[in-house]
């Protein structure tokens, strides 16, 4: 017969290996090292900055909408200007650091309806913690613990933008008349317009723009699906 405490002994192992599982998933991903590139100089109507990551190991730029005040406060440390009284993420490292929480690193690694999500992965007294994030807070955060910031390649692979030069002596292909149908450009027609209107915006450096019509293509690339 079977023993109460040896069956409950065994539910709570495997308990213990599914959350273990779970808290290991992160690192299971492929993550890709990405720094800051820059933030773009003028807002959007609504307040909003782009803040444009790169690849280390790559070729491909990521452009996220944050706030104007995240902006501020990642913009203000990568210029080592520090404010008359420590701002919200300056506070939180004062915290941090008074009772010895460090932060290993931030990665970006979800993305639904057009929006980012991150997790500020930190270490207190020897144990690992996930704490989930906007993107903008975390880079906040990792810019004044110095630690490495990360994307993952499914998040790169369906956000980022690369930049397509012409080779030298292309000219461009006139659109096939086939390709419309009763006067409206068809889904590929005009995905390829939206893809030379990305790499054109990629070109001049504006990224807000590059970064609105990467969304539109996602949007019509799952409307075709």
């Amino acid at each position: 017969m079977i023993s109460t405490t040896l069956v409950f002994e065994e539910k709570l192992s495997g308990c213990q290996l599914w959350l273990g599982h779970n808290i290991n998933i992160l690192y299971l991903m492929r993550k890709l090292q990405v720094d800051i590139l820059g933030l773009s100089t003028s807002p959007h109507t609504n307040g909003a900055y782009a803040l444009i990551l790169y690849e280390l190991e790559g070729k491909r730029k990521l452009p996220i909408i944050i706030g104007g005040f995240e902006a501020q406060a990642i913009a203000l440390k990568l210029e080592n200007i520090k404010p008359p009284r420590p701002f919200t993420h300056d506070l939180f490292k004062n915290i941090a650091d008074a009772f010895h929480l460090h932060v290993n690193e931030i990665i970006i690694d979800e993305l639904h309806n057009e929006t980012f999500y991150a997790k500020v992965i930190c270490e207190v007294n020897g144990e690992v913690h996930e704490i989930d994030a906007r993107p903008s807070d975390a880079i906040a955060i990792a810019v004044r613990f110095h630690a490495p910031l990360f994307v993952t390649e499914e998040i790169m692979n369906e956000a980022g933008i690369r930049e397509e030069q012409k080779e030298e002596g292309e000219v461009d292909v006139e659109r096939d008349p086939e390709e419309i149908v009763g006067g409206i450009p068809t889904t590929d027609t005009l995905l390829e317009e939206l893809q030379a209107s990305l790499s054109e915006a990629i070109i001049n450096e504006n990224y807000e723009e590059a970064a609105r019509i990467r969304d539109e293509i996602s949007r019509l690339k799952k409307s075709k699906s």
